[in-house]
């Protein structure tokens, strides 16, 4: 772990003085991740979280990713202090969090299993031949640990189908499963001093952005907790003012409301010529007073690409042509916008080619498959550089965008 994340400031568990108990992270990070779930870059590494529940019982919420296995063992171990387990609480199945679930069946077998009707159809497919003493549980179940108590809160489709969250009334704590999390590392007591929105941003929309009403209905219900703290899966421990933030940033990001009312200017350009258009045409917005972003499709990763986009109101896609078809930099983020559920926008369409423009056909089909999405006519048509009428239809393109904000 970096020298940043050793000296951040520690903090006091969630812990109820007048009684013995406690809940404690014992998850693990890990600079070494530097890719999640198979695609999305993690520069600045990955947290795999799990929490402990020590009361009269003892309940464990979930494992973690086999890169960081034999840490979280010590970490486990040493928040037992010699006890045994009683539940292994599984809210999410997915291997980063449970690669570790068949060393713990082994290890305590007398520890029960606590998860979702689905999530106990799934387990014996990631540990074939490995036996499990499952308690499957419903919408409302609860699980009395002695001063604290579980109460079990489906959330499927956030973002697997057998997803779910548990909520501790006495603590106002919300174990959230993927929800409310990031990328990056955490300190061994779960804090990180990060801005948290940014990472979050990304992190939302590459998972959880497909499944933004499947968001709404677990932020429903939610609202009608108590929530001090939230503990995710990855990330830092949310409370106080940044909790605040994180619930509000989820309640517009699942409904795929923008935070910006301006342009994002998105840019996938071959040898130059189509990505000096693009910015040229993103100082005619300037001028006219117009908030601005660019993003050049060659040079920025689609996960990063897709966020900034989902960030605006407006976008305008300049693509060269290439191949008789579309530039593969464009043609991959419209596809991962589309997937994402990119909706409730307006969009322009600038196309580059020397001899066969192509490009604005072919991203006009891929934009025309998402909802309720307007394209702003006409498209503006460029044969290698710019020409004056291109530079007047461009501008004019700008006066248009500015009107309608």
């Amino acid at each position: 772990m970096s020298a940043k994340k050793r000296n951040l400031r520690k903090h006091n568990t969630n812990k109820d003085h007048q009684n013995m108990a406690e809940i404690r992270h014992i998850g693990a990070s890990s600079l070494e991740a530097d890719l999640f779930e198979g695609q999305y870059p993690t520069p600045e590494g990955m947290a795999y979280n799990s929490y402990i529940i020590l009361d009269e019982k003892v309940a464990v919420l979930d494992t973690a990713d086999a890169i960081v296995g034999e840490r979280w063992k010590e970490r486990l171990g040493a928040a037992l202090g010699g006890r045994k387990p009683d539940y292994l609480v599984v809210q999410h199945l997915e291997p980063d969090h449970s690669a570790l679930i068949g060393w713990f069946a082994e290890q305590y077998p007398e520890a029960t299993v606590v998860l979702s009707a689905r999530a106990s159809q799934m387990l014996p497919q990631f540990f074939r031949g490995t036996s499990f003493k499952m308690r499957p549980v419903k919408e409302g179940d609860t699980l009395s640990l002695g001063q604290y108590e579980l109460r079990f809160i489906m959330a499927p489709m956030v973002h697997w189908p057998e997803v779910m969250v548990s909520y501790e009334a006495t603590s106002q704590s919300l174990f959230s499963a993927d929800a409310f999390g990031k990328f990056g590392v955490v300190s061994d007591e779960g804090e990180d001093s990060d801005p948290w929105a940014e990472s979050a941003r990304r992190y939302y929309y590459n998972i959880c952005g497909k499944y933004g009403v499947q968001v709404q209905a677990l932020l429903k219900k939610a609202s009608g907790l108590d929530i001090k703290t939230v503990y995710p899966l990855h990330g830092p421990t949310l409370r106080g003012e940044i909790l605040a933030k994180a619930m509000a940033h989820y309640a517009n990001w699942s409904t795929w409301t923008p935070e910006h009312e301006g342009v994002v200017v998105a840019y996938a350009s071959i040898h130059g010529n189509t990505a000096a258009a693009a910015l040229r045409f993103a100082e005619m917005l300037r001028e006219r007073g117009v908030d601005v972003a660019t993003v050049d499709l060659t040079r920025t990763e689609v996960s990063y690409a897709l966020a900034e986009v989902m960030d605006w109101r407006r976008a305008v896609f300049f693509s060269s042509s290439y191949d008789g078809g579309l530039f593969p930099p464009m043609e991959n983020l419209l596809l991962h916008l589309q997937a994402k559920g990119y909706n409730g926008r307006s969009v322009a369409l600038v196309e580059n080619g020397s001899w066969a423009p192509c490009a604005a056909k072919e991203m006009r089909k891929i934009v025309e498959q998402m909802k309720n999405i307007s394209i702003m006519e006409p498209v503006v048509t460029i044969k290698t550089t710019p020409d004056a009428a291109n530079m007047v239809a461009l501008g004019q393109m700008a006066e248009a965008l500015k009107n309608s904000i």
